[in-house]
């Protein structure tokens, strides 16, 4: 006769209470920053680009041609499915966009902490309110966090979705969903978490890779249905277009071809060179990931491959770089105060990813009598940034198969299908 399954103990609502007031009281700095204090013609600059979006649709102009007002001038670069997320955005006061759109995303970053780090909070008991706002406060001082916030993005949106679709126990609202549908509506919106498509392809998980192809392509058809004209210009002119995306070479682009375009050689000798790094890069990175798919860390596995995004794709604006709130929790894992080193190596990744270091950099390369090493170091912070991560994980997989003995198959081909125990929830 099996046991009845263990009671969660009763939370008392006045915890919940003052969790929510904890998080909005540690998002309040970058809100008000971003939203009170900053320049009117710099406000909310991104949020703004669905919005037209939306109102290019409503009022039938051509969805690529438009642009948000001056000085900004940004067109709309997304996929055309993207266009329609900015139709109820239309139809609300753009001062009202910016302030709803920044409590969603400290939502959907709440939500990436709760679902992410759930084999941690389960063991905080009836603190576990308190220990989610204490877990998901400095998640939202990080650089990337807030200048998610600052231009009004989407990417906490895209690593909730993926953390949803994989990290087990599925939440209700996905679990009627066949793993891969939210990645492949991800990939709708923004193309980036395609990458996941090629770690399901690595792993051997056809029906996952099945699925997010076939939901994204679903989104992709019903939009190019809807709007025949805009999906043309869309996949002949503007995904082929890198200025609509702004000054790749910019500080901001914290990819590694971001690195090389600053730092050189140009051409073609920049490009090849650029092939071979990222491919050394999406080697060790996607044999990591399968790795810790093995493993039965999905955690782990989602903080490696969104890493890995940032760094191979041709642009990684500042932003992108929201999953490091998923690689602080990969690295505490489930017992953080029994394992020091997880700890501290999660306390490593936070420190640096607030420090705000690219633009260290552009403040020291300013100084013209200053040397210019130090500077270039700084500015390209984040691709270190992003490599120590990897580098990290990898470190953190490591002692953990030596301690529970699976060294022998950790370094087991990633092409050999493995499939996992039951998530490491315990």
């Amino acid at each position: 006769m099996t046991s009845p399954p263990a009671r969660r103990p009763a939370v008392p609502r006045h915890r919940w209470i003052l969790a929510v007031v904890l998080v909005a009281l540690a998002a309040s700095p970058v809100a008000l920053r971003y939203l009170v204090f900053w320049p009117l013609d710099q406000w909310q600059v991104d949020v703004d680009v669905y919005r037209q979006a939306g109102v290019s649709i409503l009022t039938g102009r051509p969805v690529y041609s438009a642009m948000t007002e001056a000085p900004q001038l940004l067109p709309f670069t997304y996929p055309p499915f993207a266009a329609f997320l900015g139709i109820p955005l239309a139809l609300i006061p753009f001062g009202v966009v910016g302030w709803l759109w920044t409590a969603m995303q400290v939502v959907a970053t709440t939500a990436i902490v709760w679902y992410a780090g759930r084999a941690l909070l389960a063991r905080s008991g009836s603190w576990l309110p308190l220990a989610l706002a204490a877990l998901t406060a400095p998640m939202l001082w990080l650089h990337p966090v807030g200048d998610g916030i600052r231009f009004g993005q989407v990417n906490a949106f895209i690593v909730l979705a993926c953390v949803m679709d994989l990290v087990e126990p599925r939440p209700r609202l996905a679990r009627w969903l066949p793993k891969g549908a939210l990645i492949g509506l991800a990939m709708a919106v923004k193309l980036t978490p395609g990458v996941f498509v090629v770690h399901f392809l690595l792993t051997r998980r056809w029906k996952e890779a099945a699925t997010a192809v076939a939901s994204a392509a679903v989104a992709t058809l019903l939009a190019a249905a809807v709007l025949p004209g805009t999906s043309w210009t869309y996949w002949t002119f503007a995904l082929r277009d890198p200025t609509r995306l702004g000054p790749n070479a910019g500080t901001a682009n914290q990819s590694v071809r971001g690195f090389l375009l600053r730092l050189g050689p140009e051409g073609l000798p920049g490009t090849v060179i650029w092939l071979v790094v990222v491919a050394g890069i999406a080697w060790v990175g996607f044999r990591l990931a399968a790795r810790m798919y093995r493993a039965g860390d999905p955690v782990g596995e989602l903080a490696v491959v969104g890493i890995v995004a940032c760094l191979v794709s041709p642009v990684s604006w500042v932003h992108h770089y929201h999953w490091v709130v998923v690689v602080v929790l990969a690295l505490l894992g489930a017992r953080p105060w029994e394992e020091r080193h997880r700890l501290w190596a999660a306390a490593a990744v936070t420190v640096f990813f607030t420090l705000r270091l690219p633009w260290w950099g552009i403040d020291w390369l300013a100084q013209r009598d200053w040397p210019q090493w130090p500077g270039r170091m700084l500015q390209n912070a984040d691709v270190a940034g992003g490599l120590a991560c990897l580098a990290l994980l990898w470190w953190s997989a490591r002692r953990r198969d030596r301690e529970t003995g699976a060294g022998a198959g950790a370094g087991a081909d990633p092409d050999v299908e493995a499939r996992p125990s039951s998530p490491a929830l315990a």
